[in-house]
């Protein structure tokens, strides 16, 4: 199955300082065939006016990565992290047992455009952990890197589920294929530019779930930077 999410369709949030398109239900945003795929909880695509940003609130027992398209985010927690971090940066928060953090936009001139993701976890009340690296354009450009991985491989970020997130770059004639392993499913997001999939053109914003094993070949993109997640074959109820 083969089912886009076309960007238009997603959440609004107009808060002045913050404006932000949700994929899945968030906040004031509910939507009953929106609630996640499989471990797959929040695509919140946010942009922060200069200056502006989140004051400190807590989380617990959700796997929480940033990922910045535009501009700078500074992130500050109870365990003592400070970062700011920049396009090509992924910052990976495991809340765990409980953990407070804040996020505010790092320039004082320049709005942020980053996407917060959600990850279920496989355990609960787990230490809390922040992990943060860089992956060079040159390592996404025309393929699919690996991000985010339950071991760590090939130095990604580690998430405490049954989760692998890749990154990938494409304009021109650049093209990549992944194998969907038998028994799970995906899920892709143009974070920004437009691409095709298996022929099928998506745009900044647009989301693909897909069900049922099978090779998806990203080709003749503009400018698009895309997240593919592989995921577990698993919904709760209400979810598409």
């Amino acid at each position: 199955m083969f089912d886009i999410t076309q960007a238009n369709t997603r959440g609004v949030a107009n808060h002045g300082w913050l404006k932000s398109r949700h994929t899945f239900s968030f906040g004031s945003y509910f939507n009953p065939n929106q609630v996640g795929f499989s471990d797959l909880r929040v695509i919140n695509d946010d942009r922060v006016d200069a200056g502006e940003g989140f004051g400190a609130h807590p989380h617990r027992d959700m796997e929480i990565f940033s990922y910045v398209l535009e501009g700078a985010l500074a992130h500050k927690d109870s365990m003592g992290t400070g970062s700011v971090i920049r396009p090509g940066d992924v910052q990976m928060m495991s809340a765990g047992s409980g953990v407070s953090h804040s996020e505010f936009n790092g320039s004082q001139d320049e709005a942020v455009h980053f996407l917060q993701i959600w990850i279920v976890p496989n355990e609960r009340n787990a230490e809390p952990r922040y992990q943060e690296r860089n992956f060079s354009d040159a390592e996404k450009r025309g393929q699919l890197r690996l991000i985010i991985s339950p071991d760590g491989a090939q130095e990604s970020l580690q998430v405490r589920q049954d989760v692998r997130v890749y990154a990938g770059l494409f304009d021109g004639d650049a093209t990549a294929t992944f194998d969907m392993a038998a028994q799970r499913y995906a899920y892709v997001h143009v974070a920004r530019g437009e691409v095709e999939l298996n022929g099928k053109l998506l745009r900044e914003g647009d989301g693909v779930r897909v069900r049922e094993s099978q090779a998806l070949t990203f080709a003749n993109g503009k400018d698009s930077e895309v997240l593919l997640f592989d995921l577990r074959p698993f919904e709760l109820p209400g979810m598409q």
